[in-house]
């Protein structure tokens, strides 16, 4: 009886194969699609980096021209004129970065809440462009507009009111040319994220519309915006070609000695001086990304 009721019965299903390890070989694959990034990364940025570090505490004898590993390059790295423009780079990208963060803001915000699309894109796009405009074209244009014979300097009279565009002060105005738009670029996504539902709230509480921004909003957009400052510091300290064609030496900067230790333009044995101002300027980059990065991610949590 068994043997009918087991003939009778439907017949059974082989036994499913072993699922293939799909997960495994997905990361497999991944990792060597990752490997050709590795090799560019490695030869772009490693070699390069070893080279600067390994020239940095090289220091040559003017007589012998030996070769010995010390610190005395970075130590001269950090005195005379080397630390005062090392600390005009400093104060430069801070105050321009300072002044782009607040007027980018206020720009961006008037962007997002404007009715007209169109105005939107058409801001967003130039800012794209203009984050990107820098170098000698930007210098030329400068000069040629707000320069000693400039058009807008001659026509409102502004040598006669004291303005020089070869100064600090120029300077930062020409920095701000291309530092705003990119403060619009990067806080306007921070702006899309506050909800609607946040200024309603405040509203019906009774809240006024500075005490939204003061309580609500701007707590919120501080990590955003302390990340785009940030950004606008590294971006203004590591600037080079505007000002070496517009400024020169009238104004002390970290780019500008490393241009003249390259080439050449200091004293026997201090050739790698040069290679000593770019691993200072590389720490002062690292700490910045090393404040960056935290605040994105915090601001990504807030308005996510």
């Amino acid at each position: 009886m068994t043997s009918d009721l087991t003939a009778g019965s439907p017949p059974r299903r082989a036994a499913a194969a072993p699922a293939a390890p799909s997960g495994r070989r997905r990361r497999g694959a991944g990792g060597l699609a990752v490997v050709p990034l590795l090799v560019f990364v490695a030869l772009a940025f490693g070699i390069p980096a070893l080279a600067m570090l390994d020239g940095a505490f090289t220091v040559k004898d003017p007589v012998t021209g030996a070769g010995s590993y010390s610190t005395e390059n970075l130590s001269a790295s950090l005195r005379g004129a080397y630390l005062t423009a090392l600390l005009g780079s400093v104060k430069l990208s801070a105050v321009s970065a300072m002044i782009a963060t607040v007027l980018g803001l206020l720009l961006a915000q008037a962007v997002v809440t404007s009715r007209f699309r169109a105005l939107r894109e058409a801001v967003l796009t130039a800012s794209g462009v203009l984050a990107n405009f820098g170098g000698v074209p930007l210098a030329f244009a400068f000069v040629a507009t707000l320069g000693n014979s400039g058009v807008l300097t001659r026509h409102l009279g502004l040598a006669d009111k004291g303005w020089n565009l070869y100064s600090f002060t120029g300077l930062t105005l020409t920095y701000l040319y291309f530092l705003i738009p990119l403060m619009v670029l990067t806080i306007t996504p921070a702006l899309d994220g506050l909800r609607t539902q946040w200024r309603e709230a405040a509203q019906n509480n009774g809240a006024t519309h500075t005490q939204y921004w003061r309580h609500v909003a701007l707590p919120v957009l501080t990590p955003s915006l302390l990340g785009g400052f940030v950004l606008l510091f590294g971006s203004a300290f590591a600037a080079y070609a505007t000002a070496a064609a517009m400024v020169g030496s009238s104004v002390p900067l970290v780019t500008l000695q490393i241009a003249d230790a390259i080439s050449g333009n200091v004293l026997v044995g201090q050739e790698n001086v040069a290679l000593a101002l770019s691993l200072d300027m590389v720490l002062v980059a690292a700490l910045v990304m090393a404040v960056y990065l935290p605040l994105q991610r915090r601001s990504a949590r807030w308005l996510a």
